[in-house]
């Protein structure tokens, strides 16, 4: 199952609708990784609020994704961060320090175009 990626000006947006196995993980990143070199993307708002479980490979997978695209001179805010899923990354003692984070799209997209300087 491919997750589509939008691209909005000079971002892109990916909301998660379901929950991710590790073939759809890997396949998301890949293709994240292909857009943002495609569109010169300086932003990516990545929403996990119909993420309701997630484990260590797909927690390890997200945040390489954010590093990766760092890498590929794109900022990164996740949004959507349920509570279930924020006590099981403390749990499995992965912290996600640098990674930017919102409530929600809205303010996800907000928080971006800040990080950006528009």
């Amino acid at each position: 199952m491919k997750i589509p990626i939008l691209k909005l000006k000079d971002c892109l947006l990916i909301s998660i609708q379901t929950e991710l196995d590790d073939a759809t993980a890997i396949e998301f990143q890949e293709d994240l990784l292909n857009k943002i070199h495609e569109t010169s993307a300086k932003g990516v708002v990545i929403d996990v609020t119909s993420v309701d479980v997630i484990d260590s490979f797909i927690a390890k997978v997200l945040g390489d994704v954010i590093s990766m695209s760092g890498l590929m001179g794109a900022k990164v805010v996740l949004t959507g961060i349920q509570p279930a899923v924020a006590i099981t990354l403390i749990e499995l003692g992965i912290y996600l320090d640098n990674v930017l984070t919102a409530l929600d799209l809205e303010k996800g997209l907000e928080k971006l175009h800040l990080e950006l300087g528009e």
